[in-house]
């Protein structure tokens, strides 16, 4: 059984980190670049938001006894499969997954004006996502 306790506590991570990133690229591209605590911030409140909706992902796929990713971007294949969310979506969420893993194992590699264009442009996609796991749950 899919739990509504589970989700929303993974729904009120997202919404968290999503307002402080909202916050730290208000400052705009070459102050937020310069300032090590926030670049810093900007990517742990990102990891943390693409691995919140992985785990609600993994969370359906186990209790609804969908087919197991294959890795972390095949999660959102499966809830793709399942009609959970739409083909752009999940290819855009996707791409997030892989943006983790970078996040993850090239930490020292992450290209802080790519970060910045995320931040500014790709969240729109995790509140979609999130949209859509609330419509599907209730």
């Amino acid at each position: 059984m899919i739990s509504s306790d589970v989700i929303n506590a993974k729904i009120d991570l997202v919404d968290q980190n999503i307002r402080l990133i909202e916050e730290l690229k208000e400052q705009g591209y070459e102050s937020f670049s310069k300032n090590f605590r926030d670049v810093q911030a900007a990517k742990h409140c990102l990891q943390e938001s693409i691995e919140a909706c992985l785990d609600i992902g993994n969370h359906i796929i186990a209790e609804k006894g969908f087919r197991r990713g294959e890795d972390y971007k095949d999660i959102f294949s499966v809830i793709e499969e399942e009609g959970i969310i739409d083909a752009g979506l999940s290819a855009r969420l996707q791409e997030m997954a892989q943006f983790r893993n970078l996040l993850v194992h090239q930490y020292g590699r992450i290209d802080t004006r790519r970060l910045f264009i995320i931040m500014s442009k790709d969240l729109t996609d995790v509140e979609e996502f999130i949209k859509s796991i609330l419509s599907y749950i209730s």
